[in-house]
């Protein structure tokens, strides 16, 4: 007779693009991983009745909110999840924690460092679960890369070298968004983009000692939506539309970082490189499943860069899902993370990236922002501290 599983009870606050995706992975994950911990969709919370309802029925949630206030205060939720725009973060995480929930949050993790600080003393004191989303670490890909790189295959690591490029808003006239707000969204490429270049290369090459960069703006105003309240006709944009940097690592490695939402013909362009004594890794996120290797001990003549198709057993994550060959996606960056937060949560395990992570990741975006004010290298440990 089949053991009967556990059930972690999920209170989603915010229904859109990471909405849909947090939604799919919870569905998929009993599919493909045999936890011990079963998801179980149980509200969706949103402003708008009419549009949270619909994404309740559509998506598969059993109810749904219009304040994530009392569905943080309902007994019957275990998990919270926040996939909100970057400004309500913090407040929603703190609550969820210390009414002992555990709590999943989108990344950046909030919109100044501070927050980010307060949001894990929350989590901390209320002893709650605590996950930050950078999914791309999720990838079988970077997971095969952080096994050689910590086998010390590719010895001591040089360089460090990441680009997230986007297009989406080379065309002046598209419309003011919340992303084009320092209120809403704490910066703009910086947080957006770049966020995930810096938790992917802590996640490969250890902590940021100190950064150098800048962050620059192209078009400073845009026309306003049909569906903002103001009467002004355009909005000024105050956050970044590009942001580029120097960095330095603990190990002794340098880094070179650039993000941006104009770099036409990019649509997603997420892509990183490390160069070692012995070797590199190069990996794209629009090719995800493969990650190129170069290995200095190949004989002369057959060096060079080799791509891996990480879909093998051997691979994680890759043994849950189809034979040798045949592709994952996007999607299954989500379902790889959430299996693992569902362990964890069943071993009353820590859980990688959390929180701690998510102020390490706050603090190299801030050095960053204070360096591009002072045009001058910022220490990331002054910023911690």
């Amino acid at each position: 007779m089949q053991k009967e599983k556990k059930q972690v009870r999920i209170g989603m606050i915010g229904y859109k693009f990471m909405g849909k995706a947090h939604s799919h992975a919870y569905r998929d994950v009993p599919f493909y991983f045999d936890t011990n911990v079963e998801p179980v969709m149980q509200a969706i919370c949103g402003r708008n009745e009419e549009a949270v309802k619909n994404a309740a029925q559509k998506m598969g949630w059993n109810s749904y909110e219009t304040d994530w206030r009392k569905l943080i205060a309902r007994d019957d939720i275990d998990l919270i999840d926040i996939v909100t725009p970057n400004n309500l973060h913090s407040e929603i995480a703190i609550a969820a924690a210390k009414a002992g929930k555990h709590v999943f949050c989108e990344k950046p993790l909030a919109i100044t460092l501070e927050e980010s600080k307060e949001m894990l003393k929350a989590a901390e004191e209320n002893n709650v679960l605590h996950v930050i989303n950078h999914n791309y670490r999720f990838t079988p890909a970077m997971q095969w890369a952080k096994k050689i790189i910590d086998e010390g295959k590719l010895g001591k690591i040089y360089h460090v070298r990441a680009k997230y490029l986007q297009d989406w808003l080379m065309d002046p006239d598209s419309p003011m968004v919340w992303r084009l707000s320092k209120e809403v969204s704490g910066s703009g490429a910086h947080g957006d983009l770049a966020a995930h270049s810096i938790d992917l290369a802590r996640f490969l090459a250890g902590e940021f000692k100190e950064v150098c960069g800048i962050l620059e703006t192209f078009i400073k105003e845009r026309p306003m939506t049909k569906e903002c309240t103001s009467d002004e006709t355009s909005g000024k944009v105050d956050v970044d539309d590009a942001s580029l940097f120097l960095a330095r690592f603990e190990s002794g490695a340098v880094g070179t970082f650039e993000a941006t939402r104009f770099a036409g013909g990019n649509r997603n362009g997420n892509r990183i490189e490390l160069n070692g004594e012995k070797g590199s890794i190069r990996w794209n996120m629009e090719k995800m499943n493969e990650l190129e290797v170069y290995l200095h001990e190949d004989e002369p003549g057959l060096q060079g860069f080799r791509s891996i198709h990480c879909t093998e057993d051997v691979h994680p994550y890759a043994g849950n899902y189809w034979p040798p060959g045949h592709i994952i996606g996007y999607e299954h960056t989500f379902i790889n993370l959430i299996a693992d937060m569902l362990n964890a949560i069943d071993n009353r395990d820590k859980m990688e990236p959390n929180f701690e992570d998510g102020v390490r990741n706050q603090a190299v975006l801030a050095a960053v922002a204070e360096s591009s004010e002072t045009k001058a290298w910022v220490s990331i440990e002054d910023l911690i501290d």
